[in-house]
């Protein structure tokens, strides 16, 4: 199994996300879910996040997130559209 699919606990209790993910996180000194939170529009914007690896980070903020939470899953959709 490639490593890009394997996720695994890291840094910030609750998460588990591709080593890649984490390795960047490490290196921005994202250590908190606030803080991932804080940045998790602009993902791609960190060297080494793909759009694949920004989508993983954020179904795991949706998936810890409390209920009614949701930020960016695609439940959430707009009142004029579907």
């Amino acid at each position: 199994m490639s490593d890009h699919s394997e996720t695994y606990a890291g840094t910030i209790e609750g998460l588990y996300l591709p080593r890649l993910a984490w390795e960047v996180l490490h290196r921005e000194s994202i250590g908190s879910l606030s803080q991932l939170r804080a940045v998790a529009g602009q993902l791609e914007q960190f060297a080494g996040i793909r759009t694949q690896t920004a989508q993983a980070i954020r179904r795991e903020l949706d998936r810890v997130a409390a209920p009614g939470e949701h930020i960016f899953g695609q439940e959430q959709l707009s009142p004029w559209g579907a």
